[in-house]
Formats: structure tokens, C-alpha cells, sequence
């Protein structure tokens, strides 16, 4: 299966608005995604740099993209505005 048969059956598929995380505990559902997703992003990144190379670099910028939102979506929450400095 190739990439141009898989997206039109993945655009197909309602979104659930779930979000899974690797790592629990340390605050509130949003706050607790945005850290997950940094460290995860932290973890690729030391990947990246222990073994470089197009896969390790891609997973980096996938994960960074993926804390970048997170924290997006936390900071347009005001009562965590307070919590994130980053």
C-alpha cells in the first residue's frame, strides 16, 4: 500500500479528538500532553544526535511538531496561561 492509497482511506476516518501520550502525571490532561510531547521531542532529539541520519532527523521534526502543537493548544487555554513559560 502505498502513501496515495493510504491518505484518501485516513481522511475518511472521522476524528475521535483523542490524544494519546507515552507519559502520565505531572499536571492536568493538556498539561500532561504538552510535557509528554516534549519529552518525547527531547528523546528524539538525543536520537538524532547519537545516530543521525534521514529517519532519525524525520522522527525529531515529527515529534517537535507534535510539542509545538501541544503547547499551542495549552497556551490558548487562560487558566494555563500562567503555567507555561516556555
Amino acid at each position: 500500500m502505498t502513501t496515495k492509497d493510504l491518505h484518501p482511506l485516513l481522511d475518511s476516518l472521522p476524528d475521535t479528538c483523542e490524544v494519546v501520550i507515552t507519559r502520565v502525571g505531572g499536571g492536568d490532561g493538556p498539561v500532561a500532553v504538552w510535557r509528554s510531547a516534549a519529552h518525547d521531542a527531547r528523546a528524539a532529539y538525543g536520537e538524532w544526535c547519537t545516530a543521525p541520519g534521514p529517519r532519525a532527523h524525520a522522527s525529531y521534526l515529527a515529534a517537535e511538531d507534535q510539542a509545538d502543537a501541544a503547547l499551542a493548544s495549552l497556551r490558548a487555554l487562560p487558566a494555563a496561561r500562567a503555567l507555561v513559560t516556555a
